[in-house]
């Protein structure tokens, strides 16, 4: 029997008893739902991942996007796949049932659509950009608008971007040139040049909805002057039909070691006489905008990193469970039959990280989901306040810890296969190629270091870092005393006192330093903070597991799992932030020093 995508009952425990799910139907938004109703999402997208796109998904891997000059091409089947997650309503699940949603809350639509994301790794992102676009749209949007683009962006009819990049500028979006024309008609017309824009160009929808970024002439510089207009590749009539083409071209293709299913492209806004796009909100303000988008976008990427390595984990263990060879050191009769796999000490070890940070990684996503589904529908004004400022301060980690950590994972479930899983005759290696995205994706873990350490952590006077270690801390009391939770809660406590302290630090450093030699070591301190953070989850779900197991049909060995999975986090994992800590409070300047003539 092949490994499961995902562990159904990874989910289950993640949805009914980690973060009761069911809780949430008692709110007006949700009341429609249950567990019935959520179980039939679950079914339903795990459904389209078996037969649409898990059996391309080497196909798709082989056969990269190509361009012919005048439109792209890609195999077939992918459009098949395109077409089964629209109709069946999976775009975007958590959205209004007005909207083409399902109206789902959004920790269970990220199971659902882990399921897409598990069988199809970027091939599903046409789908998911898409969202986070119409998403944008439907907050910053006039009503006009967002009646002309949204509905048919989540019907799948239309497909959506965000575009931001530059050739000469990167990352680096104050540098960026894209400009802005004012016609007489009140729209704009654009000149300039995107790059790394994903699904930027393709023939699977009708039409292609580029949310841009760039300058109204005479703008300030930097960052304040940037606007964010809608861009459609072909322009809408007012009855709504599809009209011309309007000026944006593709310029070309990237292609990349993994993300092979979906494009990475050049476009040209302007070539001719100027692309037309119309202005979203008001101006100056592109940037604000497009970070409700980005931030959503963040949360997705981190997601994605999980659930590859979840996928991974699922595959590399059934392997293991099914590949005799070898005996244990203590077996010393050469004719006696090889052991599994999973019987070497060395496997389980292998097996039992990539359980650590897999499961670790996605509790931590699926955290963030509730605390959206908190913000957006919680009863209490004080609740959606709180849940957003929490939400706020860890998208960082949300989006760079699994990403980093994810890899890692497929990285060693290759080594599980050995030699096997070098090969393309599995899918671990294909995981591990795709997920290595994930750290680039939507900010590198350079920016969100930055992010971290220089905004999140100071910002209104401390309130999310402070919500977030009185989280943790919250935790913290409720395993005191508990034995089997011991070794996490001693791990944990130890490893939020250092924390509390570097920060002190740092903060303290920012006024007396050089602030970039501050900054200089900032992706550590997210790397310390991550730890903390999953090490919390991976309390959360100890404390679950103590509880059930206490019932008398508990399913013990799965329980015992988690808690051993806990226990490596505590004891392999946690420990080492002791270490970075000394670096970061001493302000280590080994990498800053660093002349460029050195190297």
């Amino acid at each position: 029997m092949p490994a499961p995508l995902l562990s159904r009952r990874d989910l289950e425990f993640y949805l009914y008893e980690m973060f009761n799910v069911e809780a949430l139907t008692s709110r007006e938004r949700y009341a429609d739902h249950n567990r019935e109703s959520f179980n039939a999402a679950l079914d339903i997208a795990e459904k389209i991942a078996q037969e649409f796109f898990l059996p391309i998904r080497a196909k798709v891997d082989l056969n990269q996007p190509d361009w012919d000059g005048e439109k792209v091409i890609m195999i077939p089947e992918i459009k098949r796949a395109y077409d089964a997650v629209a109709e069946a309503g999976l775009i975007c699940p958590d959205q209004n049932y007005d909207m083409g949603g399902m109206q789902l809350p959004l920790v269970v639509s990220s199971c659902a659509t882990g399921y897409l994301t598990a069988a199809a790794s970027t091939t599903n992102g046409f789908h998911a950009v898409t969202a986070a676009n119409a998403n944008l749209l439907e907050a910053h949007g006039s009503k006009a608008q967002i009646d002309t683009w949204v509905p048919r962006l989540r019907r799948g009819e239309f497909a959506g971007t965000m575009a931001l990049s530059e050739p000469q500028a990167g990352s680096s979006l104050a540098d960026m040139r894209t400009k802005a024309v004012p016609q007489s008609d009140g729209t704009f017309r654009l000149f300039g040049n995107k790059i790394w824009i994903s699904g930027g160009d393709h023939e699977l929808s009708s039409n292609i909805v580029h949310a841009v970024l760039a300058r109204i002439e005479g703008a300030p510089p930097g960052v304040k002057g940037i606007s964010l207009f809608i861009c459609p590749k072909i322009l809408v009539n007012e009855d709504g039909s599809l009209g011309e083409r309007n000026d944006v071209q593709l310029a070309g293709l990237f292609h990349k070691m993994g993300g092979r299913g979906q494009t990475s492209t050049a476009l040209n806004f302007g070539e001719d006489e100027g692309a037309v796009a119309y202005l979203v909100g008001e101006p100056h303000q592109g940037l604000k905008y497009m970070f409700y988008m980005m931030n959503e976008a963040r949360v997705m990427v981190g997601t994605s990193g999980a659930t590859l390595a979840m996928c991974g984990y699922q595959y590399s263990l059934d392997y293991a469970r099914e590949r005799p060879q070898g005996r244990k050191p203590s077996c010393k009769d050469p004719l006696s039959e090889p052991v599994m796999l999973i019987e070497h000490a060395d496997i389980r070890r292998l097996l039992l990280a990539q359980k650590a940070y897999a499961e670790g990684g996605w509790s931590l996503c699926l955290y963030a989901s509730q605390l959206v589904d908190d913000w957006k529908t919680h009863p209490l004004s004080s609740a959606r306040e709180a849940a957003f400022e929490l939400l706020d301060f860890l998208t960082p980690i949300v989006k760079t810890w699994p990403s980093e950590y994810g890899p890692k994972a497929n990285d060693l479930a290759i080594q599980v296969l050995g030699g096997a899983g070098y090969t393309n005759d599995h899918p671990v290696e294909l995981m591990y190629r795709d997920n290595r995205l994930n750290p680039i994706h939507e900010g590198t873990t350079g920016i969100q270091s930055l992010d971290l350490l220089g905004r999140k952590v100071p910002a209104n006077g401390m309130a999310g870092y402070t919500r977030a270690v009185n989280a943790i801390k919250a935790d913290l009391e409720r395993a005191e005393g508990v034995s089997e939770l011991a070794t996490m809660h001693a791990a944990l406590e130890t490893a939020l006192t250092d924390l509390q302290r570097t920060t002190e630090i740092l903060l303290a450093a920012r006024v007396t330093e050089d602030i970039d030699l501050v900054m200089a070591n900032s992706v550590r301190y997210l790397e310390f903070f991550g730890h903390v953070v999953v090490g919390w989850m991976w309390l959360k779900q100890g404390i679950t597991a103590i509880e059930r197991l206490e019932s008398a049909s508990a399913d013990e060995a799965f329980y015992r799992g988690k808690l051993q999975a806990m226990n490596y986090f505590a004891r392999w994992e946690l420990p080492q932030t002791s270490v970075w800590a000394e670096l970061l409070c001493q302000l280590d300047a080994t990498t800053y020093a660093m002349n460029p003539d050195w190297f």
